[in-house]
């Protein structure tokens, strides 16, 4: 009697244990549930999306209740093309190849957010060169179809008597920079912050072309999503938009340079040179502070440049800006900042 009612007391204490033994998995498994899988272009990582950096190392991601996984991908366009799939939830992706991919094959993308000031420049290591020089070099891009590249294809357009066929593309990721650096390259596309890096290293560019010259209605990145999965995940998203928007604010203060440059330096930039470039970029207002970034005539521009310039077929139509875009997002998120 005394062994089967020990018996029992153990029994029902080992479910006890087992049961209290659960509660910390099945609130991982919650919590995992609502994590945001977030995708960085470039390994390293493009300086662009240093604002994402910022999110996450100041907190703001977590003050705003967003659980977020930040995943490097080699390209933003390789980042898109794996939020249509599903193996991520948001992304931020070149805006022209967006354009594209959704004129041409209806992909289930709806843009969020945006950063609509372009920073690229086409430059050399040579002195004395203009863009007809470029007929026949090896100009460095991500990758042929990546942001790079198409925004090579875009610069050139006010180039005379140079194609995208005249020149060879090598295709390098976001190492375009220390290939100029080593010297193996002399040609390529680059962001700003490539720039402060190479002159950094004592090497002085001559700039060919710029994008805010050639077209000054382009429109750099944007924060893109899968229809359902936004449905699916909107309050997850929401708050991850709102601890970008907080991050976006606080690099706008000078005070914050030196915690700026400090997050940048995942980009491969040492802290001197993610100063430089930041002193850049807020010049321009890359990240924008007092709306999603996401401006209609901008984006319809780029729909038909990218139409003029062959990349939408010739049976398709730019995507209309109601199809293309979201902006109860930002909208939501902004309210949950202030």
């Amino acid at each position: 009697m005394i062994k089967s009612t020990i018996a029992a007391v153990v029994g029902a204490t080992i479910c006890v244990l087992a049961l209290v033994g659960s509660f910390p998995a099945l609130a991982q498994d919650k919590a995992q549930g609502k994590r945001i899988v977030f995708a960085m272009p470039g390994i390293p990582p493009i300086f662009t999306v240093t604002i994402t950096y910022v999110a996450e190392k100041e907190g703001f991601f977590k003050k705003h209740g967003a659980n977020v996984e930040i995943r490097p991908f080699d390209t933003g366009t390789g980042a898109a093309r794996a939020v249509v799939s599903g193996d991520i939830d948001m992304a931020w992706a070149p805006t022209p190849p967006v354009i594209n991919q959704i004129s041409n094959a209806d992909v289930p993308l709806v843009a969020i957010f945006g950063m609509p000031k372009a920073d690229w420049v086409l430059a050399t290591t040579d002195n004395d060169k203009t863009c007809k020089d470029l007929v026949g070099q090896d100009v460095g891009v991500d990758s042929v179809g990546g942001a790079r590249s198409v925004a090579l294809r875009s610069m050139l357009a006010v180039c005379r008597n140079v194609r995208i066929e005249d020149i060879k593309q090598v295709s390098l990721g976001s190492n375009v920079s220390p290939a100029m650096i080593a010297g193996g390259l002399r040609y390529g596309v680059l962001h700003l912050d490539d720039v402060a890096a190479i002159e950094a290293q004592g090497k002085k560019l001559s700039t060919l072309l710029a994008m805010k010259d050639t077209n000054p209605n382009s429109h750099y990145v944007m924060l893109v999503v899968r229809k359902d999965n936004l449905a699916a995940k909107r309050d997850g998203i929401v708050r991850t938009v709102a601890g970008l928007i907080e991050a976006a604010r606080f690099m706008q203060n000078p005070k914050n340079a030196d915690a700026v440059a400090e997050a940048a330096m995942v980009t491969g930039h040492n802290k001197e040179v993610a100063k430089a470039a930041l002193k850049q970029f807020i010049a321009i207002d890359f990240w924008p502070v007092k709306d999603n970034g996401l401006p209609r005539d901008e984006l319809e521009s780029v729909g038909k440049l990218m139409k003029k310039i062959g990349a939408i077929k010739s049976d398709k139509d730019p995507v209309s800006y109601e199809r293309l875009v979201d902006a109860s997002i930002w909208k939501d998120a902004n309210a949950m900042v202030k």
